[in-house]
């Protein structure tokens, strides 16, 4: 992961999450950044997180790579060949008090091992994901299940956006939003990920 430069993240893009959790559906992508510092690999390790910050939640991203600096007239097969799962971990007693006060989410976004990535593999195209389901087991029990399909803002705009607000470079990684069935984590808890049927990744919580 020596490669990678920047990480945005898409705020609710999936309905029924934005719902879930009692937020407006957006009109337009919501954006926000974690640091490099908070990447962890989904690769059966064991992730620390604190246990002083109150409830940590997950929420499960389909990620994608840049491999080339975007150019004007780039379109996603041209910048896009990698993918990953990703695990966004969000402090979301944190985040409520500083979405009270108009704070920014850094805190409650930012922590170390937030950003949780299964090893990348090949993209196979925007259509193509649409037909296949990605999804997150909790101790062995199905938490989150999702289609491309059911974003409110596809890869395409996703990419259009970020270029447009920030530029985007090779090696910079789009959490591109999750889908329902967010919810916290505890000591020990397992959690594997999976693109389609295929296991991608699995990692182990300790919260101490």
């Amino acid at each position: 992961m020596e490669d990678i430069r920047n990480i945005f993240c898409i705020g609710r893009n999936y309905a029924k999450h934005a719902e879930e959790l009692g937020n407006e559906v957006p009109s337009e992508p919501l954006l926000f950044t974690k640091p490099t510092n908070a990447l962890a690999l989904a690769d059966g390790s064991v992730l620390s997180f604190p246990a002083t910050k109150g409830e940590i939640h997950y929420e499960l991203e389909i990620v994608l790579k840049i491999g080339k600096d975007v150019e004007e007239g780039d379109s996603l097969a041209d910048v896009i060949s990698e993918m990953a799962l990703g695990v966004d971990l969000t402090l979301r007693d944190v985040q409520s008090k500083l979405k009270e006060k108009g704070h920014p989410w850094l805190r409650a976004k930012g922590f170390r091992h937030s950003a949780i990535l299964t090893p990348f593999f090949s993209f196979p195209g925007s259509e193509a994901c649409k037909e296949i389901p990605f999804s997150l087991t909790k101790n062995g029990v199905g938490v989150q299940r999702g289609h491309t399909a059911q974003m409110i803002f596809s890869f395409e705009e996703i990419l259009k956006e970020c270029d447009a607000a920030f530029g985007l470079k090779k090696g910079d990684l789009l959490f591109t939003g999750t889908p329902e069935g967010v919810g916290k984590i505890a000591d020990r808890d397992v959690f594997v990920l999976y693109w389609g049927e295929e296991e991608k990744g699995r990692f182990r919580a300790s919260i101490a």
